[in-house]
Order: structure tokens, then sequence, then C-alpha cells
């Protein structure tokens, strides 16, 4: 019988196995980096221990660590989570030399399946259909370019190690294939240490539609339903919604027949996912499969009403499975999103700094799956996504409904987020309709408001104005105040505009250009405004830190700077020449060199930070005086990496 179990994660995947294992009478050990001392995870479990510092590679990637603190502390079994050493066989091989109990599949079946070569031919062998391509051992650039001539176009390159969207490219023509084979290895090989490819036939606008199977060391298996995993950006998902609204009953037998096949072929133990590409004609092909719990598992155990994770450690206790296949019913329909701290309207640029405010909506049939706080630090150490929103009812249209409304009532403040643009995607009639595939987020939301910068209306500016005249006073109401007239210069991260306020007791009217607000003013007090505004009475949420403020109203966020009191300042930098690091990060390509013409947006450094790639651009015209940066290096947020001197030319040309 187990009793202890350490958690080898971090961040909402933790704080998830720590209540079910608790729930369970496990005693639990959460391990954790410097950065995360005070983090939620740390402080939920029984016990805890540091394991390095903030660098992944000397913390959660650190499987000599992770063993000593199970010693340490007498853990008799390890639950992964997902993502670092989740799907790694030497650390489930290590975990079983110590003595310890993975809570996984065997370290076989993880090493098969984690090489899309090797486990592409393995379902092949079993008779699960697969995508047709070339899947050749070590292939070189020319047999790779010979391949593709054999395969035609459009095809995907993929990592044979990867997953993730890294490592994958869609090539449309052979003048493509050379430069994205390059960029295609570079990008395994700095993700996941090798660079190994396979080609495959793209199939044009498929449903991403994937299993979740469970096996036990007794020879059963079985699958819980399927996940429709469709809107993806950058071969990333955004929504993930269980049933599938594109799968009928027969697809979904034969599917999960499918899944179950690719489980027993590999000797699998514990909870899997085969993910497949469903094309327009209902055909499906194996794609890949995650030897782990998915991120999305929340929506399958709403429709399940099954435990994830406490059917996992049966399993690893050696235990049958707790249903059979006919035993497994499916009750209504869930719909999860990944809510990050990240700007939709800058590239999706993640976002770090104080989470001042994180106040999930409450409501029936939400859950949130989340390791942060108020008062945390967003960090550029992890994975920026703050929460898992999911929505559960009795039907797609209501679980959609109850989804948006709780995106809409979640207060975040502090950074910047996906929630708007979230909010868009459930709200599309397209989405809907359940007709989305995974190219409809480059086809129907590539200018999308979600994703161009908010420019602040007259009301929006009117509600900051009234929280900075009277915010911090925290009274009910001003009826008997004297009337007043303030001039307020506001940043709203778009301009830098001039209001002036009047007030009157309740009455409040803001002037902005030739446009005029007016409202009452039922009380400002302890982060909330109350108006009545055109009869309707309203409420705004807001969080003061110094002279940012950051309000909420109408299921929108926005924050403002108060410059009212401030010196006149220079320029604000844009335009400059002086190219700085967006974030912290590890330079992975140089683009530019001294005495280069460039142009404004062209791409200078390509930065990795928070598992993506991001391009650092010129912000003018000009000449590269200096770079001073090199392949490799760590950088931190606001280094200088490069200086442009703008207007001078010279004979070199721009280069993108």
């Amino acid at each position: 019988m187990l009793k202890k179990l350490l958690i080898a994660n971090r961040g909402e995947i933790a704080v998830r196995v720590i209540r079910t294992a608790k729930a369970l009478g496990y005693r639990t050990v959460a391990v954790y980096s410097e950065a995360d001392a005070n983090a939620m995870h740390t402080e939920l479990a029984d016990e805890a221990v540091c394991i390095g510092p903030a660098q992944v590679s000397a913390s959660y990637l650190n499987a000599d660590a992770i063993l000593d603190a199970a010693r340490k502390t007498g853990a008799d079994c390890i639950h992964p989570g997902y993502g670092f050493l989740s799907e790694n066989a030497g650390f489930s091989n290590a975990c079983k030399e110590a003595g310890i109990v993975f809570v996984g599949p065997p370290a076989s079946a993880i090493e098969l399946m984690g090489s899309k070569r090797r486990s592409k031919i393995a379902m092949q062998k079993a008779g699960v259909p697969v995508v047709p391509g070339y899947e050749g051992n070590n292939a070189s650039d020319d047999e790779l370019m010979a391949a593709a001539a054999d395969i035609g176009y459009p095809l995907m390159i993929k990592a044979s190690a990867g997953g993730g969207g890294r490592g994958m490219r869609l090539v449309k023509s052979e003048s493509e294939l050379a430069d994205n084979i390059k960029r295609a290895r570079s990008e395994s090989k700095q993700a996941f240490g090798d660079d190994e490819l396979i080609l495959e036939k793209a199939v044009i606008e498929p449903r991403h539609v994937e299993i979740q199977v469970f096996a036990d060391r007794h020879g059963n298996a079985v699958y819980l339903g399927e996940r429709d995993c469709s809107v993806q950006r950058r071969h990333q998902k955004v929504v993930e919604e269980a049933p599938s609204p594109f799968v009928t009953p027969e697809l979904r037998a034969a599917m999960g027949e499918a899944a179950v096949k690719a489980a027993l072929a590999c000797n699998y133990e514990g909870a899997g996912t085969v993910e497949f590409l469903v094309d327009k004609g209902r055909n499906f092909y194996f794609l890949e499969m995650n030897t782990r719990l998915q991120v999305e598992h929340p929506v399958t155990e709403l429709i399940t009403g099954q435990d994830l994770v406490a059917w996992q450690m049966t399993v690893a206790e050696g235990l049958p499975l707790p249903l059979a296949q006919n035993q497994i019913k499916l009750n209504g329909h869930a719909i999860e999103v990944r809510l990050y701290a990240e700007d939709p309207s800058n590239g999706f640029t993640p976002q770090t700094g104080p989470l001042h405010t994180f106040q999930p909506a409450e409501g029936e049939g939400l859950r949130y799956d989340t390791g942060v706080r108020s008062g945390d630090e967003v960090t550029p150490h992890y994975d920026p996504m703050l929460a898992k929103v999911i929505a559960w009812g009795e039907n797609r249209d209501e679980a959609r409904r109850r989804l948006i409304r709780a995106l809409d009532d979640t207060t975040v403040f502090g950074v910047t987020t996906n929630r708007y643009f979230l909010s868009r995607i459930i709200a599309d009639s397209t989405f809907g309709a359940g007709e989305a595939t995974t190219a409809f987020l480059q086809q129907a939301f590539s200018d999308d408001p979600s994703l161009q910068p908010a420019k602040l209306q007259i009301r929006q500016l009117a509600l900051a104005a009234c929280v900075l005249a009277h915010g911090t006073a925290g009274q009910e109401a001003w009826s008997n105040a004297p009337a007043t007239n303030t001039p307020m210069k506001l940043d709203t991260g778009d301009e830098v505009v001039e209001l002036l306020v009047q007030s009157s007791g309740s009455q409040l009217s803001c002037q902005f250009g030739d446009e005029r607000y007016e409202m009452i003013v039922t009380s400002v007090q302890n982060g909330v405004l109350c108006i009545i505004d055109n009869g309707i009475r309203q409420r705004c949420q807001y969080h003061r830190s110094g002279d940012s403020l950051y309000l909420q109203a109408f299921g929108e966020s926005w924050s403002v700077t108060d410059l009212t009191h401030q010196p006149a300042a220079g320029a604000n930098g844009t335009g400059s020449g002086r190219i700085q690091a967006s974030m912290d990060g590890a330079i992975i390509d140089v683009l530019a060199e001294a005495g280069q013409t460039v142009r404004q947006g062209d791409t200078l450094v390509i930065l990795e930070a928070m598992k993506m790639e991001h391009p650092v651009k010129a912000d003018c015209d000009g000449v590269v005086s200096q770079v001073l940066t090199s392949k490799g290096d760590q950088v931190k947020r606001n280094q200088l990496l490069a200086e442009i001197t703008a207007g001078e030319s010279s004979g070199q040309e721009s280069r993108k």
C-alpha cells in the first residue's frame, strides 16, 4: 500500500494532484525551486523540499534532486504531472531503480511513444490508421528533400521527439522546404536535445480529436470518450471540449477501439492520450500518444464523473481499473480554455510582473484549476498559464454560456491576459456551430478586435478618472461635497489623453475633446466602483498601484497610468533605435550585424522564453551601429541587444 506521494511538478497541475492525493488519504510532498518558495503548491503539500534555483534545468528537470527529496521525506511514489520529467523514460527507470513507484507508464512505453518515427511504425503494425509520410531512420536533409518530392505538397515537418508544436512546420512548396528543415532541426535540438525529423502529408483543415485511454497491469484497457482540441494557435491548443461536436457515436467507438489497440501494443499502464487528425470525411489518422495526464483532462472528468488522478493512483497501487468499458457513460458537455499572462495585441508576448488581483468567477458548473493567487508574481522562468477555466453544462450551449460568463467575470489585475481573446472565440458563431477546425483561428481571427490594441472609449476613461479622483477616499458617495473641476492626464498605453473631470455631489462628468460622458456615482469603496449609467446600475472593479490603475467592467479590462502630477517627459523610446529584450530568455539566433541597413519591423534577434520564440524587431529604419549579444546568451528583460542609427544607410542589404 502506497502512503506518501511526491509531486514532481509545479503550478496548477501540482495543486490539482495534491488535492486528490489528500482526499484519498495520501501524505503529500511538494518540490519547489527557489523562485517557487511561496507558491501555492509549495504551501498546500504536507511537506516541501527545495530542489534548486529557478532555472528548470537545475530544479524541475533535475531528476537526482527530485529523487533525493523522495528519499529524505520517505515518499514511496512520484507523480510527474505533465511537462518536465513526465515523459522521460530515464526518470521512470531511475524511480524504479530507487524502489519508488512512478505514477505513469513503464519506461519502454514512454520511450516508444516519445519518438514520432518509431511510434508511427508501431501503430502501422498494430493496425491503427496513420498519416502517409516518411519516417526513415536518421534521415539527412537530402533524404528528406527526396522524400518530400514523393509525398507532395503541402506537407508537415515534425520533430520526432517533439510535442506542443515545437519543431513543427507546414511547407506549402518545394522552395520553402530547405529553410524549414533547418529551422525545425534547430528548434527540435533546442527543445528536446534531438534533431531527428519526419515528414507527413498535410491533412488540410482537420479536426484534432484525442481519446483518453487507461490501462492496468492486468491486461485491461478502456477509453473514456474523446476531446476536441481543434482550436489551436501555432499548433498549441487554446480550447478543448468533450465530447467533440463533430464525432458521431460510430466514429467515437472506432477511434476508441483504435486508441485501445495503441495502448495494448506498447504494454501501457495508467493514463494516456492517443491523438488523431480527423478529415472532413471523418477519416482519422494517428498523430501521437502522450504518455501522461493531459492539460485538458478536466473536461473528460466533468463529462464522465471520474477523477483521473484517482484512477492513476489505483493503477499505481497495482489494482484493476475502477470501471469496465460498458460502465463508462458520458453526461453533458464541458469546455476548457487556458488563461495565460500574455498580450494578444502584441503577438501573444508573455507577460511578467506582480499579480495584484486574481479573482475567479463563481457559479454553477464552473471549475478553475490554478496554481496562483492574488499577490503572487508571474516570473519569466515558467509557462505563463494562470489557470484553466472549465465550464460544464447539460448541453454544449449551456457550457458555452457559462464559460463566456466565467471569463467576463474573472478578474486579473497586474498582467495582461488573453481573457478577452478567449471569450471572443467561445462566443464566435463558427465555434458555436461546432465547425471550428485547426485552421479556424488563422482564418477567422487574424484581424479580430481582441488581437488589436484597445483604444479606450470615453466611458472607460471616465470610470478611470472617477476612481483616480475619488477612489482613495473610500467614501460612500459624496453628495455633500462641493463642486470640483479636475484636469487629468492619462496614459492609456495607446496614447496620452487629457480630460476635464467635473463632479458635484454624486454627479460626475468627463470631457474629452468634443465628447462628454455623465454618470451618477453611488459608491467607491474597497476596490469596487458603483455607478448609475443611463438609468442602469453598473459595477466596476479596480486596483491602484502607485500611478497605475487597473479596471474591469462591462466584460472588459483596461489599465491607465496617471500622468497628471508627473513632470513633462521626453520621448517615450519608441523608434529610439535602442533594441532591448522584451523579457528574460535565451538568444537562439542573431540575424543582424554591425553596418547592416535595416527597416522598421525587420527581425534582428530571436529570443526564446516561456517555451516560445519571440522575434525582436527594429523599431526604426537605419543602420545597425552595434550588436551586443550572441547566439546562446542568457539575457534579462530590457537588456540592450543592439543599437540602430536612424536615417543612415550603407551598402549592405536589409535582411529579415
